[in-house]
């Protein structure tokens, strides 16, 4: 078992004993909404990952501020990606853990507890599914809409008309898994944070997936956008945003 996985087997196993009083949800000062198992979590990997690996700094959602540099090396971690759903008893979402270097994710974890899945690097990326070709065929995963307005607004409306369907899950970590695994052709993800996509962007690289950013370059943790799936899908939705 890798350090991340067990660092991700303290949190879920907490979870799956955590009363509800743990999922009751209150609003932060951006809008988003946290619960205690959010704070919970992130306290227990980060005690793991501390013993384990003491060099290696962890970037959390809960204790991290958003924009500031990443460390050259660090943990990246989403302790629940898709709280909205979590705090609401959907099942839909998942405990994101991502080892990062030079910006680059290099391991993944993402485990969804009420799913009982868990998706990691290294996986068995030839038992992918293949992914559409081509943007009118594509099952198009979308997230980080809550707030969507103005050009993101047009951008929402390109992609519904010219995909063959549009799911929102609420969890951008298991977007970039559906692109990943292949129930989902494509994904976009609209103003990600590093610890919002960090495991799934190491996830579908490691299958072979392109993953974009703005302009369509390989996606950076500085872009506003992040697209995913088979490069001529994933380079049109990057086209589409491009288009303002």
């Amino acid at each position: 078992m890798t350090i991340a996985e067990a660092a991700v087997d303290e949190a879920v196993a907490w979870l799956s004993t955590a009363g509800e009083e743990w999922s009751a949800a209150r609003f932060k000062a951006s809008g988003e909404e946290v619960t205690a198992a959010d704070i919970e979590v992130e306290s227990r990997v980060t005690r793991v990952l501390a013993a384990r690996t003491p060099r290696i700094p962890v970037v959390g959602e809960e204790s991290s501020a958003a924009g500031g540099p990443l460390p050259v090396r660090c943990w990246l971690l989403d302790p629940i990606d898709g709280t909205t759903n979590f705090a609401r008893g959907a099942p839909m979402y998942a405990v994101s853990l991502a080892y990062v270097q030079g910006g680059v994710p290099l391991v993944g974890v993402v485990h969804a507890p009420a799913l009982g899945r868990r998706w990691t690097t290294p996986g068995r990326p030839n038992d992918a599914r293949p992914l559409a070709e081509d943007l009118g065929h594509a099952v198009v995963g979308v997230s980080g809409t809550g707030s969507a307005r103005g050009d993101i607004r047009r951008f929402l409306d390109r992609v519904q008309d010219e995909a063959y369907r549009v799911r929102k899950q609420g969890s951008m970590a298991l977007d970039l898994v559906g692109v990943a695994e292949g129930w989902l052709d494509a994904c976009v993800c609209i103003a990600p944070q590093p610890w919002d996509v960090a495991a799934g962007v190491a996830l579908c690289r490691e299958r072979g997936r392109a993953v974009l950013g703005a302009g369509g370059a390989e996606f950076t943790f500085d872009s506003p956008v992040l697209v995913a799936g088979a490069p001529g899908v994933a380079q049109g939705l990057a086209d589409l945003w491009g288009r303002g």
